[in-house]
């Protein structure tokens, strides 16, 4: 008993007040789970479980049986409800979407004429079957975030897009699209051609932000106004959160009071373009070709979020 009393004493004078100091105040739980992992010593049991040189390395098995303790403890019936339950550190409210024109250093690709094929005039004969070419927004949800990615133009080209004022602009390059996170934290790059859309790009960013956090609301502007992106955030369990496009019916949508309030988080994606652009190298393109051109900019990204991770800490 005296050994028991002992290590009661360590736990409470010691080892609670240096966890509570390191990542706050201890529940009830979480105190019980420490007390049984300090009791309970696990590590002699799995010794031989360690890897032997051949094969994959193996997931630590120290860690695995600490999780289905916990799993005990908080009471959880399966073990997908324990890993999305303790999922807090990966948990993010907004990912807002934008793209911003990288300007290149070399010639733009030429476009190659294709024939068009003349089209049947008036209306199809019974039982005729025309073909409708499918639109790139309506495949990509069924399709893998790698065979997206394949699929999207990387050359260097002709872009144009309205800036603030309303006005036209066009230059010779790429489009580097972004998904950033509370914080002006980006989560998610992919550089494509300077002509491409914007919207075209958002399901396959979409695809590799879930697969790095877990958010509540996709706030997009009226760029990405189509129903197949609604429809594939909704799909993820998100809150799509867009700025109507009047192109279609001819008059703007107003947002609900709590949804405009929401939606001015966006301005995130608008911060990290123009801090990458002014202070990361953003606008200091000197090489050429979409991979040299990428890895510049990704060198750019990664300082840029590391430095923003370390300010959440001030």
């Amino acid at each position: 008993m005296s050994n028991f009393s002992s290590l009661n004493i360590h736990i409470q004078r010691n080892l609670f007040p240096a966890l509570e100091e390191e990542i706050g105040v201890l529940s009830s739980k979480e105190r019980q789970f420490v007390r049984v992992l300090e009791l309970m010593d696990i590590r002699p049991f799995l010794i031989d479980q360690r890897w032997c040189g051949t094969g994959r390395k193996p997931h630590c098995r120290v860690a695995l049986a600490k999780a289905f303790i916990a799993k005990a403890i908080w009471n959880i019936p399966t073990t997908r409800g324990l890993i999305e339950e303790h999922l807090g550190d990966h948990l993010c409210g907004h990912v807002s979407r934008d793209a911003t024109a990288i300007v290149g250093r070399e010639k733009p690709l030429k476009k190659k004429g294709e024939p068009k094929i003349p089209k049947k005039r008036g209306r199809p004969r019974k039982e005729e079957k025309r073909e409708k070419k499918t639109r790139r927004l309506e495949e990509q949800p069924g399709r893998s975030l790698k065979k997206n990615l394949k699929e999207l133009p990387r050359v260097c080209d002709v872009g144009t897009k309205k800036n603030s004022k309303g006005y036209k602009q066009s230059w010779i390059g790429y489009k580097l699209h972004l998904d950033v996170i509370d914080g002006d934290i980006p989560v998610a790059g992919i550089l494509t051609s300077a002509s491409l859309h914007d919207s075209q790009v958002s399901i396959p960013l979409a695809q590799m932000t879930a697969t790095r956090v877990a958010s509540l609301y996709d706030l997009m502007d009226a760029a990405y106004d189509a129903p197949e992106i609604h429809a594939f955030s909704r799909r993820l369990g998100h809150v799509p959160i867009i700025d109507h496009n009047p192109r279609r019916s001819g008059v703007k949508k107003q947002m609900d009071p709590p949804e405009k309030h929401r939606y001015k988080e966006r301005s995130s994606a608008e911060r990290v373009n123009s801090n990458l652009k002014d202070n990361y190298g953003g606008r200091h393109v000197r090489v050429r070709g979409p991979k040299k051109v990428a890895c510049h900019l990704m060198f750019g990204l990664v300082a840029l979020t590391a430095t923003q991770l370390f300010n959440l800490l001030l």
